[in-house]
């Protein structure tokens, strides 16, 4: 499945001097653009994309479009989701990160849900749902890097909206879940059209119209179109939109429908919500710069895991070889445990360590924890305070830590109870990305409003489900207990490297607390391993489930890794003996999707998995 890397060659990363090696077997072709390439999780939305660069418009354009798309096509999000972005601006030269988290409504404290008798925030229902963030950011990264209109780059979607003939994925996941969906009256009306009938989901190929969402996106280019007329810039008409949805009468659509449901929205909460534009955090993994966003998501923990296996010889032991997954295993559990203590909303105290976790000398500290001969079922966060010239002021609360919480602790889980934990950690996201020849490339990864999800009235939009990453328990993690105002602590993560100042790849995948997982095996593969963007994209991945989830009951299972079912008989009795509990499967790869810019020809790679109906074109 991938290109041998030469005896001799003194690192991987001369790899990248010379263009990969393309006649290796994949289940997908890579993709190969010379004016741009547009990836994401559904071939009708990846068309989207395509349709906007032919109208002339740049990466974002096309990132925008894919979005709203993919929330139109309930790819696991909607329209009352979430979206956040890394943005390389060729005129710049600079890397952006996009925060288009919504946040927790007025009324939302911990004691509110203590009082309701729950350990943390629920799963579905309108009481899980953050503020919509999607439309902010949608509008926000076209307003201020795009080039189109919102009606050029709506288009797309509002036909889509208007009806298109849906997926067997999507359809099957409505009637499986319509039990769910009857408790929420505009779901059900939306999501069934066929009541009564022993399917009431739409049928693959059905055509699914959703007009009430429709409606709402023509209000927003009615927006634009008016302040247009009256003499706004392009930008100007843009954020008419993006006043229309937070300020106007979509809000009050949307406050009255969700408060109607049980949910906490005020139309303050929607008025006093910004994107933020922020400056991402990175690290230098050998030679390469390697971008991701800040601590409101679990980005870093992937930075964590490089600056950790940056001090063995990965090569040297072999593509997944028994020793190779060990330590990469131990790796990502000791970056999660330090994910699951001290990420959260920094834009609320405390303060995240986020020098110190960074730092060389920290994760050099984490690597001599690694035990060779034998998993560490309960890895724990470390210190970084002293990595950064402090003193950490939750010593008590870590000193409590451990992976699987005491009130966590019972009987194995049975197999259907496995099932559901794996939902957990994969659950929602899509990603999109997209490059064009100018320079501009994108990565981004929207979440939240996934099936089942509370449509809000007739305004179409399916709310988020975000609320329940947060705790309510300070010992368990003192940056990420819920209040008013605050964004959740999401697994949302799009990442971008850089090689000398200049962009090289970008990449992103769906699946909750696998996300980080896939997307730091997959740029191991093509560093250290020499794989093609496509190969890289299938290759097999491991899967740990020791770190805590984001989602349910925020539960974890110290030792148990997924392993593709081609794993040869001798690692897994190895893995075994090292005290792991081996799952299979036949994929294990996630839907990866990624650009390549191949600076010898001056073209463009795309890559997308064969796990999935994620899909790209290029040109």
């Amino acid at each position: 499945m991938f290109r041998r890397t030469l005896l001799g060659c003194a690192s991987a990363l001369v790899m990248f001097a010379l263009p990969p090696d393309s006649g290796a077997r994949t289940q997908k072709p890579p993709l190969h653009g010379q004016n741009w390439v547009a990836i994401t999780g559904k071939p009708l939305a990846a068309t989207a994309g395509a349709r906007i660069f032919e109208r002339g418009g740049n990466a974002v354009d096309a990132a925008c479009a894919m979005i709203a798309a993919t929330s139109t096509m309930w790819d696991t999000l909607s329209w009352g989701g979430e979206t956040q972005a890394l943005i390389y601006n060729p005129n710049t030269g600079k890397v952006v990160g996009v925060n288009a988290l919504g946040v927790a409504p007025s009324g939302a404290t911990a004691e509110f849900f203590r009082q309701k008798g729950m350990k943390y925030p629920p799963e579905d229902g309108p009481l899980s749902a953050v503020t919509p963030g999607t439309p902010g950011g949608i509008m926000v990264m076209l307003a201020e890097y795009g080039t189109l209109s919102l009606a050029e780059v709506l288009a797309p979607a509002i036909a889509l909206a208007d009806g298109y003939p849906i997926e067997a994925e999507t359809a099957n996941r409505i009637e499986a879940t319509k039990a769910q969906l009857k408790q929420w009256p505009d779901s059900k009306r939306v999501m069934l059209p066929h009541q009564g009938a022993a399917r009431e989901a739409p049928q693959a190929g059905e055509i699914f119209r959703q007009p009430d969402l429709a409606a709402t996106l023509r209000k927003l280019v009615a927006a634009e179109r008016a302040a247009l007329a009256a003499g706004k810039d392009r930008k100007s008409a843009i954020l008419a939109a993006y006043d229309r949805f937070y300020r106007g009468d979509v809000a009050a659509d949307l406050v009255e429908a969700t408060r109607a449901l049980g949910g906490l929205f005020t139309r303050d909460d929607l008025a006093k919500w910004q994107v933020k534009l922020e400056e991402p955090v990175h690290v230098n993994y050998k030679g390469l710069e390697v971008y991701k966003l800040t601590t409101w998501v679990q980005g870093p923990a992937m930075l964590q895991a490089l600056n950790i296996l940056e001090n063995f010889d990965l090569q040297g032991m072999g593509f997944n070889s028994a020793r190779y997954i060990h330590t990469v295993y131990q790796a990502m559990s000791l970056a999660f445990a330090d994910r699951d203590f001290y990420y959260g909303d920094p834009y609320f105290p405390p303060a995240e360590p986020v020098q110190g976790l960074l730092s060389k000398e920290y994760a050099r500290a984490r690597a001599k924890l690694i035990r060779e001969g034998r998993n560490d079922p309960d890895i724990r966060p470390g210190d970084p305070y002293p990595f950064q010239g402090g003193v950490n002021p939750y010593a008590a609360s870590l000193a409590k830590w451990h992976t699987v919480p005491s009130a966590h602790v019972s009987a194995p889980p049975t197999a259907s109870r496995l099932e559901a934990l794996q939902r957990e950690f994969t659950s929602g996201t899509t990603s999109v990305v997209a490059a064009d020849k100018a320079g501009w490339v994108v990565s981004v990864t929207p979440s939240g409003g996934w099936v089942p999800a509370v449509i809000a009235g007739h305004t179409g939009i399916g709310l988020s489900q975000r609320m329940q990453s947060f705790v309510l328990d300070p010992d368990e993690n003192p940056f990420n207990v819920v209040e008013p105002g605050k964004r959740p602590r999401a697994t949302l993560t799009p990442s971008l490297a850089m090689k000398d100042g200049k962009p090289l790849m970008a990449f992103a995948v769906q699946g909750g607390d696998t996300q980080d997982q896939n997307l730091l095996q997959f740029f191991l593969d093509m560093v250290e391993f020499g794989m093609t963007v496509q190969e890289a994209t299938e290759a097999a991945n491991i899967n740990s489930y020791q770190m805590r989830a984001s989602f349910g009951g925020h539960e974890s299972q110290p030792g148990r890794i997924l392993l593709a079912d081609a794993t040869p008989p001798w690692v897994r009795d190895e893995l075994r003996r090292l005290g792991y509990t081996l799952q299979f499967a036949e994929r294990t790869s996630g839907p990866i999707n990624a650009v390549w810019l191949d600076r010898e020809h001056g073209t463009i790679w795309g890559g997308s998995s064969n796990h999935g109906e994620d899909y790209g074109i290029a040109w």
